[in-house]
């Protein structure tokens, strides 16, 4: 009895199945075609992102191939363009270009363009804290000491990256603006910062002892 009974229920079951298919089989079909295209949308764009990528690796290495050689005019112009997109390359590249301008003598041109790269909202705060030295540290000669200074003093907190360096080029910014003992200070803060590279420290200890007598 029990197998007829679970014959009946599995033909009852397959019957349920047949309406069931009959009734939906058009919106089955389409959420299956709707599901293939978004994978194969996915895959497409995926490679579509790798081709991209590799592209930009080739044009960013000939950049560095260009500069290497000398040919810093062309090496510009194809950073320029890597530099108009978000991507990795693109802000190395944008990095790059400013430090031929300043390499060239375009300091003003350095300047402005590691500001487009503090002002840039997708950037990482460690890339735009390394524009800001970097922007400091070219324009320092035609930019007001204070002014340098308040630049570069979220960089001097503990933790930052480029801490040091921040130091560094705010104690020439002070030894600019007069500020004698100013710049002891730093120098000396440096010089006994154990976690700053020793080159750093070495440097600092020297201005330290030299503006101390």
């Amino acid at each position: 009895m029990s197998d007829i009974f679970r014959e009946i229920d599995e033909e009852l079951r397959r019957d349920n199945l047949l309406k069931l298919w009959a009734k939906y089989r058009w919106h089955i079909v389409g959420v299956v075609v709707i599901a293939l295209l978004v994978a194969g949308g996915i895959v497409a764009w995926r490679d579509h992102q790798a081709t991209e990528r590799r592209a930009e690796a080739t044009r960013y290495a000939s950049a560095l191939a260009l500069a290497r050689t000398g040919k810093d005019g062309d090496a510009a112009k194809v950073f320029a363009g890597l530099g108009q997109g978000g991507s990795g390359y693109g802000i190395l590249a944008a990095f790059q270009q400013a430090e031929i301008m300043a390499k060239a003598g375009d300091r003003k041109g350095a300047v402005e363009a590691y500001d487009r790269l503090v002002a840039s909202g997708d950037l990482d705060r460690e890339f735009r804290d390394l524009a800001t030295l970097l922007s400091v540290m070219h324009g320092l000669p035609d930019l007001d000491a204070k002014a340098a200074t308040d630049r570069l003093q979220p960089l001097t907190a503990q933790g930052n990256p480029w801490r040091a360096s921040a130091l560094e080029l705010t104690a020439a910014a002070k030894l600019k603006a007069g500020d004698r003992s100013g710049a002891l200070e730093t120098y000396k803060q440096l010089a006994d910062d154990l976690s700053a590279p020793q080159q750093l420290r070495a440097r600092a200890a020297e201005m330290t002892a030299a503006l101390a007598h």
